[in-house]
């Protein structure tokens, strides 16, 4: 389960979006909203919200997705309940909503629209709302049972559009190549390779790193932009760690040489019998063991 928020000043627009036969709307849920028609909902929720002037962005627009994996237990009345419980911890209570799935793609999603405006006129906050909802999906994703999709794994690469196809572009080539490099030198000239450029925000006039950007088809994206895990500081901390566990794979590598070799010459050494004070000197390699005299042949006759 993952949350796509986006904030606006215009209901008219959200409200024709999601309310669209062409998409094969089901409105799941409602509240404080004349239902009667699409232009009734927008005028609804337009009343509210001048209740408060000072909200420039009244409109809360959230998507809910889901993960394929889960479209047989998704019924409409489950789904109502994630997205009610979302919105509980959230802190969008006391206010207008509407709930409406969506049949336009693979997987099972719903939209939420709100009223930042709430019944009495004050105002739903938006602090850390992304960082509050990531952590709330990963909580409901559990408590629910769901499949648990890592990064953008469901995303279908075929049907993104620029600048989205270049950003993950670079997302697949920052996910392959990073793991692979021990320094900012080597993943340079490894994106370069795949045809991104690379370049680093630095910290006033002191020359010190502080971010990254990469560029590709004209377009450029921060680090943290083409995923969190690809800021400077991230990406900075993996390149040390590969950079530490090479030299200690190293390391590990030439003990297990030593202790190969000593263990050979000592296997050796039992073979050959060097022992001390077994005939063994410096210049000889094997063991010495001097030869039987010969007796001197007799001949004649013996008295």
């Amino acid at each position: 389960m993952i949350a796509k928020i986006v904030k606006g000043k215009a209901f008219k627009g959200v409200v024709n979006y999601i309310i669209d036969e062409k998409k094969k709307t089901q409105i799941l849920d409602a509240d404080g909203l004349r239902m009667k028609s699409k232009s009734s909902v927008i005028q609804s929720f337009i009343t509210q919200a001048d209740m408060n002037s000072r909200v420039s962005k009244p409109v809360g627009h959230i998507s809910l997705d889901f993960s394929a994996q889960d479209r047989e237990k998704l019924t409409n009345q489950f789904m109502v309940k994630i997205a009610r419980d979302y919105m509980k911890r959230m802190g969008i209570t006391d206010t207008q909503y509407i709930i409406a799935r969506h049949f336009d793609r693979e997987h099972p999603h719903i939209h939420l629209v709100f009223n930042r405006v709430d019944n009495n006129g004050k105002t739903i906050s938006d602090s850390n709302d992304l960082y509050r909802s990531e952590r709330i999906c990963k909580e409901l994703t559990e408590k629910y049972g769901l499949y648990f999709a890592t990064g953008k794994e469901n995303v279908k690469e075929h049907r993104l559009k620029e600048p989205d196809k270049t950003k993950y572009e670079i997302y697949n080539a920052l996910k392959t190549s990073v793991p692979e490099c021990q320094n900012w030198k080597q993943l340079i000239r490894e994106l370069k390779r795949l045809g991104i450029e690379t370049e680093f925000k630095t910290k006033g006039n002191t020359g010190e790193k502080e971010g990254v950007r990469f560029e590709k088809n004209g377009y450029k994206f921060n680090g943290s932009k083409v995923d969190r895990m690809f800021s400077y500081s991230k990406i900075d901390f993996q390149l040390n760690l590969n950079a530490s566990q090479s030299i200690h794979q190293n390391q590990t590598q030439s003990a297990s040489v030593s202790t190969t070799i000593e263990s050979i010459g000592s296997a050796l050494g039992d073979l050959l019998n060097i022992q001390p004070g077994n005939g063994y000197n410096e210049d000889q390699t094997y063991p010495y063991r001097q030869p039987k005299k010969r007796k001197k042949r007799k001949y004649g006759r013996q008295m």
